[in-house]
């Protein structure tokens, strides 16, 4: 799979341990937002990575800032966007299977990189059930 993952400066240090984990399990990574650390704007990074998941340059979206809570509020302004904040692998995991979540959101302050690579791992490995949980998406949109 092809992953867009993106942070500002306060998920830099997670960025960059989730990026390797995921390239290796194979997956093809592209990465946006802070460079070395610097001070980044949340919402801009949002607004850089999930258009481009939208229009399909990714399978989805993990997007990390300092709580996890700023910008999965902002990816969740963007239309056709259902980002979820997740802290741990049940979260991921039924978010894919019920939410058709497009975008996994973790907070570099308070998660660590062992238990987001798990995350992002169960994330990634997860399908949408469809069924019941496709007229609550339609209800959502």
């Amino acid at each position: 799979m092809k992953i867009l993952l993106g942070s500002d400066h306060g998920g830099y240090d997670l960025r960059l341990e989730v990026a390797k984990y995921l390239e290796e399990l194979g997956h093809e990574v592209v990465q946006y937002g802070s460079k070395g650390g610097e001070s980044v704007d949340y919402p801009l990074v949002a607004q850089e990575v999930c258009p481009k998941v939208l229009a399909g340059e990714g399978d989805f979206g993990i997007l990390i800032c300092g709580t996890g809570i700023g910008i999965s509020i902002a990816a969740n302004k963007i239309h056709g966007i259902r980002a979820a904040l997740c802290t741990d692998c049940y979260m991921a995991e039924f978010t894919r299977k019920h939410n058709n979540a497009n975008v996994l959101c973790m907070g570099g302050r308070v998660t660590g990189p062992g238990t987001a690579c798990k995350i992002a791992e169960t994330f990634l490995s997860n399908g949408f059930e469809g069924g019941r949980h496709q007229r609550r998406i339609d209800e959502i949109e």
